[in-house]
């Protein structure tokens, strides 16, 4: 199989359940923004250890974001084809990311000022994809559909990615109840 197909060779890129859009477009912009989140995240899961509780939730926000990605990729018209947590943002998927920043401030001593990122390549990679986290939000308020959980699932996914920081700064940051 060919990684080329030439069809967006026009500036154009095909979507899910079809149509083509510019690639300068709203919509493939925030995709783009979208990916370099994942991609973000799948560096600092590079850095974490393999099989651990980080990993783990890695991969499953990166598998999130296809979801996302998904919707965003859809048109208007064809958004009725969407299922909720496969191709279309639930507000589950929001409660789950509160769920998991819940437990893990509840395990970790949040700071009381603000964080200067490097304690550990972890805890500095999860800051960096943070950021970009932050940037794809911001791109995603304008594009925004109604009845869409897409800003609320990258708002509270810079949440947890911020918490996830804290808690990937390792022991000396950890309540007592946590070990």
């Amino acid at each position: 199989m060919k990684i080329y197909t030439r069809g967006g060779d026009d500036g154009t890129t095909g979507l899910y359940f079809g149509g083509r859009v510019a690639k300068s477009s709203h919509q493939i912009e925030l995709n783009g923004a979208v990916d370099e989140a994942q991609a973000a995240l799948g560096w600092a899961r590079s850095l974490s250890e393999p099989g651990g509780r980080l990993n783990e939730l890695l991969v499953s926000l990166e598998r999130d974001l296809w979801v996302l990605m998904a919707e965003v990729a859809t048109l208007p018209e064809n958004r009725h084809k969407l299922v909720a947590d496969k191709s279309m943002v639930s507000a589950t998927m929001v409660t789950r990311l509160e769920t998991t920043i819940d437990e893990l401030s509840a395990e970790t001593t949040m700071p009381s000022e603000f964080v200067v990122p490097g304690e550990n390549q972890v805890s500095a990679a999860l800051d960096v994809a943070r950021t970009v986290v932050r940037r794809a939000e911001r791109t995603a308020v304008d594009y925004a559909l109604a009845e869409s959980h897409i800003v609320a699932y990258l708002n509270r996914l810079s949440d947890l990615v911020w918490t996830m920081a804290r808690w990937a700064e390792g022991p000396s940051h950890r309540t007592a109840r946590s070990h």
